[in-house]
């Protein structure tokens, strides 16, 4: 282990004084160098750079839990403490989060929905609870406002859009999406906060229209849309806070590609038994018909 550390260290101290420092000799250090690397060594070497691997490919943002459950898709069985260590040793991280600022406009006296949904995230089928929320993304050309739908079931975004107004109409074509796609039956539950976007009199009729039951988070109190929120803190801490959009339009294609092929269909969850939203959703129908 000492001569392995004087070895990663030789570009940038003496190798004389290392040895000095670590009590080691000289000779033993180059003996050392000249010896062919150990089966262990070999099996280490390879597990770094299959760890590196899925790092990237994970797009930097998995700790070591996940990236287990990913090496193990590729056919490669390694403990949790040894990924942390090689993590460790090569300086890979995840990328870190930031905070990001409210988008909700309750100012209005446009009537509001009761907290039916009252924190109850657990659901057991889908299109049984939607979550919908506001964000925003910065880019040269100025705000480019998102809107999503989330199923709780599985967490998979089922509708979004883009715009550069936050306004009703970009709401109402999340949804409109969200229900081409899924086509819900009646008694769906649809969350979201008390923004004037979501109280707004065509929103609601959508929602009638379509037999859904709205509910709305209490004023101020952003717990209790939690999971909505945290998806918006997932893509801004993977994705935009890492990026510099020059136009909008640059800006909706990174967005999109990240949700249609990295969230909703790669991105594993630990809830979610280490499964992708869409992943988990072809078992349960899976296990479904089976049944």
């Amino acid at each position: 282990m000492r001569y392995a550390q004087i070895h990663r260290l030789r570009h940038e101290h003496s190798v004389a004084a290392m040895c000095r420092l670590l009590d080691v000799s000289e000779s033993g250090y180059y003996a050392w160098r000249k010896r062919p690397p150990s089966p262990r060594s070999k099996a280490n070497a390879r597990l770094t750079l299959e760890i590196k691997a899925a790092h990237e490919r994970t797009r930097r943002t998995y700790g070591p839990e996940r990236l287990q459950s990913d090496l193990a898709d590729n056919g490669i069985r390694v403990g949790v403490h040894r990924i942390k260590r090689i993590r460790r040793e090569q300086g890979l991280r995840c990328k870190q989060k930031r905070r990001f600022r409210v988008t909700t406009d309750s100012k209005h006296r446009l009537p509001v929905a009761p907290n039916r949904l009252a924190r109850q995230f657990s659901v057991d089928v889908p299109n049984k609870v939607w979550l919908t929320d506001l964000t925003y993304v910065d880019t040269a050309e100025g705000w480019l406002y998102l809107a999503g739908i989330k199923d709780l079931f599985n967490g998979e975004l089922v509708g979004y859009a883009m715009s550069e107004r936050m306004t009703v109409n970009l709401t109402e074509t999340a949804l409109r999406r969200a229900i081409d796609v899924r086509q819900p039956g009646p008694g769906l539950l649809h969350h979201s906060d008390r923004g004037s976007q979501y109280c707004a009199r065509s929103y609601q009729q959508l929602l009638r229209q379509h037999q859904m039951l709205s509910s709305m988070s209490r004023k101020g109190n952003c717990w209790d849309n939690a999971p909505m929120e945290s998806v918006w803190g997932i893509l801004k801490s993977e994705l935009i806070h890492h990026e510099r959009f020059e136009t909008r339009a640059q800006a909706r294609a990174a967005i999109r590609e990240y949700i249609e092929i990295f969230y909703n269909r790669t991105r594993k969850q630990a809830r979610l038994g280490y499964l992708s939203p869409v992943q988990y959703a072809t078992q349960h129908r899976h296990s479904q018909v089976a049944y």
